[in-house]
């Protein structure tokens, strides 16, 4: 390829060696001035419009499925694993990101993609060392120990409360 038609793939930003090198550096000056953690987490539904909630052997509660996007991950790539470890689940759909939050109870630099996904599970999810247990409920008859965060997003994709800014 001809470096014409190289450099007409590329954004003008980032035309030249210097320019390519500088973003690097600055790059990773803001991921250590800034550093900031991600993760998805996913509002599942399947056919019968229940959800898919997990239970976790670490922490108490039940949760909307999800976990962090790792280096050289997409949120996508990561959501799609995610939905797969924790209930054997695969989307039927194109997942539909519904918010952004920010999540101070883990860190001050954590923040969470919340999507809307519809799904199916592929086969019954058996408990192991990190799901205690998994299903799907109505989303109007949530378990026992559903967590206050895991209730308020649901509400807020139900449109019954407004949208926060804080997991």
């Amino acid at each position: 390829m001809s470096d014409d038609k190289r450099d007409d793939n590329r954004n003008d930003e980032l035309r030249g060696r210097g320019s390519r090198l500088l973003m690097a550096v600055l790059h990773r000056y803001f991921v250590l001035s800034r550093g900031m953690t991600m993760g998805v987490r996913a509002a599942c539904f399947d056919e019968q419009g229940r959800v898919f909630l997990v239970r976790h052997t670490y922490v108490p509660g039940w949760y909307l499925p999800g976990g962090g996007i790792e280096h050289h991950e997409t949120a996508g790539q990561a959501l799609t694993k995610e939905l797969r470890e924790e209930g054997n689940l695969e989307m039927t759909g194109v997942p539909e990101l519904f918010h952004i939050y920010y999540n101070s109870r883990i860190s001050k630099h954590d923040h969470v993609l919340l999507y809307r996904v519809d799904v199916k599970q592929t086969a019954p999810r058996p408990p192991d060392r990190e799901i205690a247990e998994c299903g799907f409920f109505d989303p109007l008859d949530l378990p026992d120990g559903a967590t206050n965060a895991t209730r308020k997003r649901l509400a807020e994709l139900s449109g019954e409360i407004t949208r926060s800014e804080i997991w």
